[in-house]
């Protein structure tokens, strides 16, 4: 198997504002009757952070209002506080959204981040399994909730690469396509399968990077016959 090493996700900022004004709940599109506590959350790593949302909102009755990624990525933020995503959570009161926002810090903590391949100093990337996805995730890969999901992120050549590694591994559908670049220049996709499917094609996804960081130039293959 291909060792990885976690790379651990930062939370840079995490606040609640216990009772959302009402103008900036009409401008955030929030429904008033139930959106009255908000949590506001940035992160150094965005796919990180929306697998995180989704989390919250299966401990918590809370629902991801806003979760946007940042140009180009934590490496150039707008500032110390910023990361690559601003993710906001909402419920019906201060107490659900403070559980929301354990629950994520804690998923960040201790099982959702990127990895890079051991002994390496990259790429990074994301080959992360949803045993059950979310209320958030779940629509967006518009599967039901409760489904496995494969979310799968890397940079651009190696996320074409290992996204058809994946798909050709296993019984997986493609739920949606992230072609790069995205606002972090990275690529990637949502698969959906049985449990047992989705982690052989994380896994295969895993191996195709491997093989592509251990010889990006391997496709240029003098041809046997060349046009002039």
């Amino acid at each position: 198997m291909t060792k990885l090493e976690p790379l651990r996700p930062q939370l840079l900022s995490c606040r609640q504002i216990q009772a959302v004004d009402a103008e900036l709940a009409r401008g955030l599109g929030l429904d008033g009757a139930r959106h009255v506590s908000l949590g506001l959350v940035t992160c150094d790593q965005d796919d990180a952070l929306y697998a995180a949302l989704d989390h919250a909102t299966k401990f918590a009755d809370v629902d991801v209002v806003y979760a946007k990624s940042f140009y180009a990525g934590a490496a150039h933020a707008s500032g110390p506080l910023s990361g690559e995503i601003l993710g906001i959570i909402a419920g019906p009161h201060p107490d659900e959204v403070a559980e929301g926002l354990w629950a994520l810090r804690n998923a960040l903590l201790e099982s959702i981040c990127f990895y890079r391949l051991a002994g390496t100093s990259g790429p990074a990337f994301f080959p992360h399994v949803i045993s059950e996805t979310g209320r958030y995730l779940a629509p967006l890969a518009g599967i039901p909730v409760g489904e496995p999901l494969a979310y799968l992120i890397a940079p651009p050549v190696e996320s074409v690469v290992a996204v058809d590694a994946a798909l050709k591994a296993a019984s997986v559908k493609l739920c949606k396509y992230f072609g790069p670049p995205t606002e972090t220049n990275f690529g990637g996709a949502y698969l959906t399968g049985t449990l047992a499917d989705v982690e052989s094609a994380a896994a295969a996804f895993t191996a195709a990077i491997a093989e592509v960081v251990a010889s990006p130039m391997s496709g240029l293959v003098r041809p046997e016959r060349e046009r002039r």
